[in-house]
């Protein structure tokens, strides 16, 4: 890695009238790689992969709405295809295609969406955990009744129309929260990502950049058979990564692989769903070699 490059700069683009933030990494003759983060992440969480690979691509790193110094919503609502919405405008308007995606959990859901939308686009995408909850978690939630997930959705927001965010008396206990939430960061990391994940109040106390409205699962949140249906219109070469000791389910024992016309499944041993945070190498070396 070259020491003499320069950290990465921040820019600002508009969609749906919001202001969204993201990070250039610089060598734009290089070709593109668009890493997309997860759900109450921002776009920090790449820092390593980012410094490991800038030197092959021109990396782009977008906070999702509602995510680190990105815009928030006026409203409750985040859906798929806002996000969705958000990438293509990114890249529409800087006019980065072709380009090359690595996604993590929700980022790799939106990164899937946006492939089978704009296939031509794409080409090569790497979805780290990101083909939305477990098999079984989608079929539980399809059973209910629509009232029932319209009902339950209702009582979420006004739950959270009454929460306040929470305040942590310094960094350190801020650091200690995130621990907690991920056992396998390491203190740097952890810290790393705390310092760039939160403001600091007036009051001097500490709380999450991300709205907390992100939190709320709308009845349509996740359509499993729409999905799979923009999932069957990628093209380009997919790479499905999952970590052993994660949630998420295993693509090939689940079925959902045959969905990808041209994909191949990496599960990762001794790593949960932040794979790539757990096990940054082998994240680091598969997506050298799957990218050339």
């Amino acid at each position: 890695m070259d020491s003499n490059l320069s950290g990465p700069t921040s820019h600002i683009y508009f969609s749906q009238r919001l202001r969204l933030h993201y990070l250039d990494w610089g060598n734009e003759e290089a070709p593109t790689l668009l890493l997309i983060h997860g759900g109450r992440d921002h776009c920090r969480n790449w820092d390593w992969v980012a410094q490991s690979l800038r030197n092959q691509y021109h990396i782009i790193t977008p906070d999702l709405r509602g995510h680190g110094d990105s815009e928030w919503v006026t409203g409750s609502s985040y859906r798929m295809v806002d996000y969705v919405y958000d990438l293509a405008q990114l890249v529409h308007q800087k006019q980065l295609h072709p380009i090359n995606i690595i996604g993590h959990s929700l980022g790799g859901s939106v990164s899937l969406e946006y492939a089978g939308l704009y296939p031509k686009n794409v080409r090569r995408i790497i979805a780290i955990e990101g083909l939305g909850p477990p098999v079984s978690s989608v079929a539980k939630r399809q059973n209910q009744p629509l009232v029932n997930r319209i009902s339950e959705w209702i009582e979420m927001v006004r739950e959270l129309a009454s929460r306040s965010p929470r305040h942590y008396a310094s960094i350190e206990e801020a650091v200690n929260r995130l621990q907690e939430a991920n056992p396998r960061l390491s203190p740097s990391q952890a810290y790393h990502l705390t310092i760039h994940g939160t403001n600091q109040k007036e009051d001097g106390t500490y709380v999450w950049k991300f709205d907390n409205y992100v939190r709320t699962t709308s009845p349509y949140q996740f359509d499993s058979e729409d999905a799979t249906q923009l999932w069957k219109f990628i093209t380009c070469p997919t790479l499905l990564i999952s970590g052993a000791e994660s949630w998420s389910g295993d693509p090939e024992k689940d079925g959902r692989i045959s969905h990808f016309q041209n994909a191949k499944a990496l599960r990762v041993q001794n790593a949960g769903h932040w794979v790539h945070h757990d096990q940054l190498k082998t994240i680091v070396d598969e997506s050298q070699k799957f990218l050339v």
